[in-house]
């Protein structure tokens, strides 16, 4: 935890996680950050480079569950990623600068910078930081990867940083969070911890000194409800939102 106070933007929003999608409306597409403006909510999405080093806002590493072409994302441009359709619908994979033009600062951002265990998250955390410096509303970085808040935090530290953390869902980076070292060197500002995950000690201790917690992924009544009693903010989905 820093020691600086987080923004009271963290938790005066919910967050639409990916952006507020469903049929018709893919994930990280233009018009699920539409609709999330539209309904009042915060946005959290993921970034990732394609392989000319160009930011993209997509989740999975590999293009089939999303796009039907086949391949890594990293193995094509970002002209070409950009120029597929997401899930049989008229949107397509935006550029970060994209999705930061069409939410201009109207709702807060959450942008979860995608790592692996052995990947050049630096990479992608000094592009991110280049396109967010002319921006002008409230954003967020995060990850899995502490390295992403290491990074903010020794070269962007104006930018608001957050340590996203698991145990249940395998990624390389499960109780990354739970580390009392890991965090007195990526000094997050928040911490964002699987609802799944959110009844351990570690989160409860967490706010028990001030530390601003929020909860991903709310899906249900039930997980809405856990998430409420035990977090400051949700990044929420389907029937997990109000």
């Amino acid at each position: 935890m820093t020691a600086r106070r987080a923004p009271d933007w963290l938790t005066q929003w919910e967050f639409a996680h990916r952006g507020l999608h469903g049929p018709e409306v893919p994930e990280n597409s233009l018009a699920a950050a539409e609709g999330a403006i539209a309904r009042g909510m915060g946005i959290e999405c993921d970034i990732q480079l394609a392989g000319d080093g160009v930011p993209l806002v997509f989740h999975d590493w590999d293009l089939p569950r999303l796009t039907g072409a086949e391949g890594m994302v990293a193995r094509h441009t970002a002209e070409a990623v950009a120029a597929l359709h997401l899930m049989g619908t008229d949107q397509r994979p935006p550029l970060l600068a994209t999705f930061l033009d069409k939410v201009g600062g109207q709702v807060p951002l959450l942008i979860e910078v995608k790592s692996l265990p052995g990947y050049d998250v630096e990479r992608s955390c000094r592009v991110v930081a280049e396109q967010l410096a002319p921006y002008r509303g409230d954003v967020a970085v995060m990850s899995f990867d502490p390295r992403v808040p290491m990074w903010f935090m020794g070269n962007a530290p104006d930018v608001t940083r957050g340590l996203v953390g698991t145990d249940s869902y395998e990624n390389g980076f499960e109780g990354e969070w739970r580390k009392p070292e890991v965090l007195a060197a990526a000094q997050p500002d928040f911490l964002a911890i699987d609802v799944r995950d959110l009844d351990r000690p570690e989160a409860a201790a967490w706010r028990a000194r001030g530390g601003v917690l929020l909860t991903w992924t709310v899906r249900s009544p039930e997980t809405r409800a856990k998430g409420l009693a035990l977090a400051d903010a949700l990044i929420a989905e389907g029937e997990g939102l109000a």
